[in-house]
């Protein structure tokens, strides 16, 4: 089963900005152990669009759906067996990363 991996950070606290080794080993050790499907990191919520095409007329504006001091800062697509393993793989993730973790499967 596949698992969207997501990396929360902080706007008044965020996470440390020096974990990119750390995180390019763990992304390594997930793909040889066979987890790995999909990683990035994303821009600041700043630098996004956002479409609604579900009118006569698309609307984009600029920034971010929703305003909050909590962002998502990037993915990881796992895949694995079961949820314990996700979960045990994301607490790890969140060690590495130095940041909240949200775990979803995907339907």
């Amino acid at each position: 089963m596949q698992y969207l991996v997501s990396v929360i950070d902080d706007k008044v606290d965020p996470g440390s900005t020096d974990r990119r080794p750390a995180i390019s080993e763990f992304n390594e050790r997930l793909i040889a152990e066979g987890y790995w499907v999909f990683a990035g990191g994303l821009a600041s919520p700043e630098a996004a669009t956002v479409i609604d095409n579900r009118g006569e007329h698309p609307i984009v504006s600029d920034g971010p759906f929703i305003e909050s001091k909590e962002y998502l800062a990037g993915v990881w697509v796992l895949e694995a067996p079961d949820l314990d393993v996700a979960l045990a793989l994301a607490t790890e993730a969140s060690r590495v990363c130095d940041r909240k973790i949200e775990v979803r499967p995907f339907q």
